[in-house]
């Protein structure tokens, strides 16, 4: 058995097996059960259901171009870009007061200097200091932001907020 027609032969399968874990994890996703355990699963393997899916596409293409002959075909396209264009322009404005309140705050902590820090970790700015440079961050000074040491030291955010943020061991040196 050739390659292709090893590829046509499992396209089928595949792309019903990750729309069905799809179509599931989506929808915990939507009433927010388990998120911890469909989130990855959904975003990638949504991922791995782009190869399948061009596969039985391709597999199927005259059947398909066969739809493009009925009005179906036609309105379905039309509501589908619709709601895709209605829900873009309402996720465009999420940015002016809505939105992600974790990834809000991330913008805001993001831009925060080590002054800042050492206020919301209730320290002082030479402790916030040293747990960067602890994790091989050089700090010039106080009133460096989050975002410029990321950028400058080639970490993510994220990992500085961690190391910075983090209550203290008993050796005095941030909890893993």
């Amino acid at each position: 058995m050739s390659a292709k027609e090893t590829l046509f032969r499992y396209a089928t399968p595949l792309t019903t097996w990750l729309f069905l874990i799809s179509l599931v994890s989506g929808v915990a996703l939507f009433f927010h059960v388990g998120n911890r355990y469909f989130h990855a699963m959904h975003e990638i393997l949504s991922m791995a259901l782009i190869v399948p899916f061009g596969l039985h596409v391709w597999r199927n293409w005259r059947t398909l171009m066969g739809y493009f002959r009925r009005s179906a075909m036609w309105i379905s396209t039309a509501v589908c870009l619709a709601a895709a264009v209605a829900f873009a322009y309402a996720g465009a404005g999420e940015g002016r007061g809505g939105g992600n309140p974790r990834m809000a705050a991330f913008g805001a902590l993001n831009n925060a200097s080590v002054t800042a820090l050492a206020a919301l970790a209730r320290t002082d700015e030479a402790t916030v200091t040293g747990r960067l440079k602890a994790i091989g961050v050089e700090v010039t000074s106080a009133e460096d932001t989050v975002a410029g040491l990321a950028r400058a030291s080639g970490r993510d955010g994220f990992e500085l907020l961690n190391a910075a943020l983090a209550p203290a061991q008993a050796g005095g040196r941030p909890a893993p």
